[in-house]
């Protein structure tokens, strides 16, 4: 195996592996945050379920569809819209998740209307979301700026 491939190979799955980590983590600690106040009522879905299965299983989906998104989004070289989509497509899935927890939790056992879910939704999600969508956008174009000029440090060193 050509050594030059090998090392792409590599920088590309510790990548991926820090993105998907980073994922993980900061999904269910935003869950976690946003939505501690109804960890202690019944799921209506699930009476057995714990609120901890609930935000785990929820991180798990999460950092898969986030990781392929991200590593998709890492093509863009406008920095700018990069950051832009990212935040996007984090603030927009993380406020999907905490609204069908919720639902699933509180809205469920009571008579809200849509627009009354969103809001309370909103009202519990907002500042989680914010703090730790930015962190996490930031971290991540740390992390893949931080492996990009490795590699180009690695690939002067052999020429």
């Amino acid at each position: 195996m050509n050594p030059n491939l090998k090392l792409k190979t590599i920088s590309f799955l510790k990548k991926l592996i820090a993105v998907a980590l980073l994922t993980f983590i900061f999904t269910f600690v935003e869950i976690y945050w946003s939505m501690q106040s109804l960890s202690k009522q019944i799921s209506s879905g699930n009476p057995d379920s714990h609120f901890f299965d609930d935000a785990y299983l929820i991180s798990v989906f999460t950092t898969v569809f986030l990781t392929i998104i991200f590593i998709l989004l890492a093509f863009i070289k406008r920095i700018y819209l990069k950051i832009t989509a990212q935040l996007l497509i984090i603030i927009s899935t993380w406020f999907f998740w905490n609204y069908s927890i919720f639902v699933d939790r509180e809205s469920s056992w009571s008579t809200y209307l849509f627009k009354e879910e969103l809001m309370h939704t909103l009202i519990l999600s907002f500042f989680p979301i914010l703090v730790l969508s930015i962190v996490m956008v930031f971290v991540l174009n740390y992390i893949s700026k931080n492996r990009s000029l490795k590699h180009e440090k690695i690939n002067t060193l052999n020429i």
